[in-house]
Parts: structure tokens; C-alpha cells; sequence
């Protein structure tokens, strides 16, 4: 699992904790996730504008129309995915890098897509900020996600797409579990998919609001 990498002049860290706090309280139980949210510095991966809100339970603007998710948000997806350390994790929608930094601590090895070239170098500069290493970001269209590196134990969509996009179900190990928001532009529903043998098993979550999941298996 990746280590974050901050050490002395780390000025956050009781603001991480009262996050970690607020999250417990609002029903998030996994301990290895609330280390994460503990661990990874949410304040590198904001705009300077923002940097006083970072450790909010809330969303912020990353720029580009996008945004960081609100953390209790991002520590459900992490939940849902139920990792072990030994995962191979495929992010479809890097943003600013933060859920990826998050994964880092959870998996073995995660591979992120971001569409955006600017906010994909935000984010690889960020991650190397924090000190994490075992992650790749790429560009391109996530849609499609990333065959060189399938299988993948666990795959996020961090961006609300029509339904499933077909190339992330066929890359989804047996046994592995895909959390993606579906619905229309203006209101989805957080979404489990398992793959269990040859079957593939569905289960709604919660209602939730992303920005579009844009390429060819998303919205257009």
C-alpha cells in the first residue's frame, strides 16, 4: 500500500482528524478508510483559493467546471469497494488526485483516467507532493478504461454516467466490485456492480449529484 508523504510542517493534521470525526459521525465505519482520510493531505490537492475549506465536508471547485467530491462522498465509494491492500483499482475521473491518493493507501496498485490534460498534471503534482507512488494517472477517455491493466479488483466512476459503461464491466474481475453514480445530468443514484461468476449484480446506495462522465460509453 502507498504511504503518504507528510511528515514535519504538516500544519493540517488536527483538521484531518476532526474530518475523520465528522465522518464517523456520519456513519462511516471503516477503519482503514478513515486512516486513509486521515493520512493523505486533502489541502494539496485544492486550488490556494480554497486551501481554507479543504478539510470541509464539502465539495470544492478544482476548476475546468470540476470539482473535488465532498469526503464523507468519497469515503462511501471507498467503503463500498471493500479493499484489502493486495487490489489492483482502476479510477475512471482522476480530478485533483485526492480519491486517488485515498485508493493509494487502500490498494496495491491504482490506475487513474482524467480526461482533462490540465487537471491530470494537477493531479500527478499533487500525488508526488504527498509523497504517493503506487499510482499512474493517465489521459484519455475513461469510458473505455484501461486494458493494458485489466483485470482490475475494483473500479470507480467518479462522474455520473447514463448507465454502465460496457468496456468497465468487461474489465471487472471476477469477484470485483464497480461503484459508478447512474442517472440523467441532474440526479443519479450511487450504484454497486459485482461481478459474480458469469453474472453481473446491481444494487442502488444512495442519491447523489456528479458532474457528467463525458466520452463515448458516457453522456456525448
Amino acid at each position: 500500500m502507498g504511504a503518504g508523504g507528510v511528515g514535519a510542517g504538516d500544519s493540517y493534521g488536527g483538521y484531518r482528524s476532526q474530518l475523520v470525526e465528522t465522518l464517523q459521525q456520519k456513519g462511516i465505519r471503516d477503519l482503514a478508510v478513515l486512516r486513509a482520510v486521515g493520512t493523505v493531505p486533502r489541502h494539496l490537492f485544492v486550488p490556494e483559493s480554497v486551501r481554507h475549506r479543504a478539510y470541509d465536508d464539502a465539495a470544492l471547485p478544482i476548476g475546468g467546471g470540476q470539482t473535488i467530491s465532498q469526503p464523507w462522498v468519497q469515503a462511501r465509494y471507498l467503503e463500498l469497494c471493500a479493499l484489502t491492500g493486495r487490489e489492483r483499482v482502476l479510477e475512471v475521473g482522476a480530478g485533483s488526485g485526492y480519491q486517488t491518493g485515498l485508493l493509494a493507501q487502500l490498494a496495491d496498485a491504482v490506475f487513474a483516467v482524467e480526461r482533462i490534460p490540465a487537471l491530470a498534471h494537477h493531479a500527478r503534482a499533487a500525488l508526488e507532493a504527498a509523497g504517493i507512488r503506487n499510482v499512474t494517472v493517465l489521459v484519455g477517455d475513461g469510458t473505455l478504461g484501461w486494458r493494458p491493466f485489466a483485470p482490475y479488483d475494483a473500479i470507480l466512476v467518479a462522474a455520473a454516467s447514463p448507465e454502465v459503461p460496457l468496456p468497465l464491466i468487461e474489465q471487472l474481475a471476477p469477484g470485483g466490485r464497480l461503484v459508478i453514480p447512474i442517472g440523467n445530468r441532474d440526479s443519479q443514484v450511487l450504484t454497486l456492480v459485482q461481478r459474480v461468476g458469469d453474472e453481473v449484480q446491481t444494487r442502488t446506495v444512495a442519491d447523489v449529484r456528479f458532474v457528467p462522465l463525458l466520452g463515448e460509453f458516457g453522456f456525448r
